[in-house]
């Protein structure tokens, strides 16, 4: 399972708003890549096969059986802040991270 703060959930929903195809979701995924072996990712997806759903702070997410395998108890948050990140993901099974927090081993 993976959250959000009320922050990052509030500006998913504001995006969400934009997209004009209610049927996808937030999707939140790990693929190879980054400075540190692993990227974080995000966007808006139709549900697949084998997807995990969950909701947290009223937004469904969705997540691949890999991605899950990396980012279960993560969270997410959102800096929009003077040198705010963006969206941040906070993950407890990470060895190491890169300076930039997409990427992490």
């Amino acid at each position: 399972m993976i959250t959000l703060t009320p922050r990052a959930a509030q500006q998913v929903r504001t995006m969400h708003a934009g997209l004009g195809d209610s049927r996808k979701k937030l999707r939140v995924f790990v693929e190879n890549g980054g400075c540190s072996g692993f990227q974080y990712g995000m966007s808006f997806d139709l549900p697949k096969e084998g997807d995990s759903e969950f909701v947290s702070e009223g937004v469904t997410v969705l997540m691949d059986p890999t991605s899950l395998v990396y980012l279960g108890g993560a969270s997410v948050d959102f800096d929009d802040g003077l040198h705010g990140k963006g969206f941040e993901i906070r993950n407890p099974n990470a060895q190491s991270t890169c300076g930039c927090g997409k990427s992490f081993n």
